[in-house]
């Protein structure tokens, strides 16, 4: 058995470790005592139990069935829900178009690599508020009014959003709908964040060596093949990481859709502080929920790169 010394430094570091940990402990404690202290000097409720009763305002937009008589947490669990579909749908379509604008700035036709750099300096260099706020503008202007929508085929465009439709013309029936604030959500990160990934894409294929791309070509692989078959599969140990961080500033970046009307979990929770009052409470549930989907992102994300890595050996 070994024996505990000071004179250690695995020891050392030990109670310096715990020391730190019960340090910052303590410094939580202080802080929460003390807010909790100075709110009911000053008469403020506290607690989560408002979470359990009726919110008593509707939710315009909703892939869950919701009324004004059910609970806070259900409210919570719907700005979720409409915050995840807006990330996910952006992740998806921002990863293909910045691929393919990533391959695009390393192809030899001067124009498309052109074309492909004045949209990443272009788009990566606007704020993403001005972006959003740009494309609701647009949509909102520039839209037929209700009832005169441009149709192509079962989809109709209007005012009221993207709809597929179903049915007879004169009574068609709305299968699914999207509204005009989560298409200028979708379309302001999707745009923004693939610029960045086109740069992750880039970067990634040229970290491969050039002999792979020689060998490929000896093999008689055209270059779209080599492409898809030699230098992406060789630049994913290299474009993984960076390429989380993108998803993660994705999904925290959705919190700006409230500033155009999109009822995400931030947009829920400021509807909540002004009829509660528990400002503290419901800022705590908007950080935990962002912290447990970036976790949860991190976790996929760092699965698939070893399984990549894994790959690679």
């Amino acid at each position: 058995m070994k024996s505990w010394s000071w004179r250690s430094r695995a020891v050392r570091g030990v109670v310096w470790q715990v020391l730190v940990v019960a340090l910052l402990a303590l410094l939580v404690w202080f802080l929460a005592s003390n807010t909790a202290h100075n709110m009911q000097v000053r008469g403020i409720q506290s607690g989560f139990d408002f979470l359990l009763q009726p919110a008593g305002f509707d939710i315009g937009e909703s892939l869950l069935a919701f009324d004004a008589d059910q609970p806070y947490w259900r409210a919570f669990l719907v700005g979720l829900t409409n915050t995840l579909r807006v990330a996910v749908a952006g992740i998806v379509l921002a990863t293909l178009l910045g691929t393919l604008l990533g391959v695009g700035r390393l192809s030899h036709n001067l124009l498309l690599r052109g074309l492909c750099a004045a949209y990443v300096e272009l788009f990566r260099n606007i704020p993403l508020l001005l972006q959003l706020l740009m494309w609701y503008l647009v949509l909102a202007q520039a839209l037929p009014p209700i009832g005169e929508a441009w149709t192509a085929g079962p989809l109709a465009l209007d005012k009221n959003g993207l709809a597929w439709l179903t049915g007879p013309a004169d009574t068609p029936d709305v299968v699914f709908a999207l509204t005009p604030e989560f298409l200028a959500v979708l379309l302001g990160l999707t745009l923004y964040t693939a610029a960045f990934m086109a740069e992750v894409v880039r970067a990634g294929i040229t970290a491969v060596p050039r002999g792979q791309a020689e060998a490929a070509a000896a093999l008689g692989l055209s270059r779209a093949q080599a492409l898809r078959r030699v230098l992406l599969p060789q630049a994913l140990r290299v474009i993984i990481p960076p390429m989380t961080n993108q998803y993660l500033n994705l999904t925290k970046n959705s919190s700006l859709a409230v500033a155009i009307g999109y009822p995400d979990v931030v947009s829920i929770s400021n509807t909540a502080i002004n009829q509660t009052g528990r400002a503290v409470e419901c800022i705590a549930i908007v950080m935990a929920i962002y912290l447990c989907t970036s976790l949860l992102t991190s976790l996929l994300m760092n699965w698939y790169n070893a399984r990549a890595a894994l790959q690679e050996r």
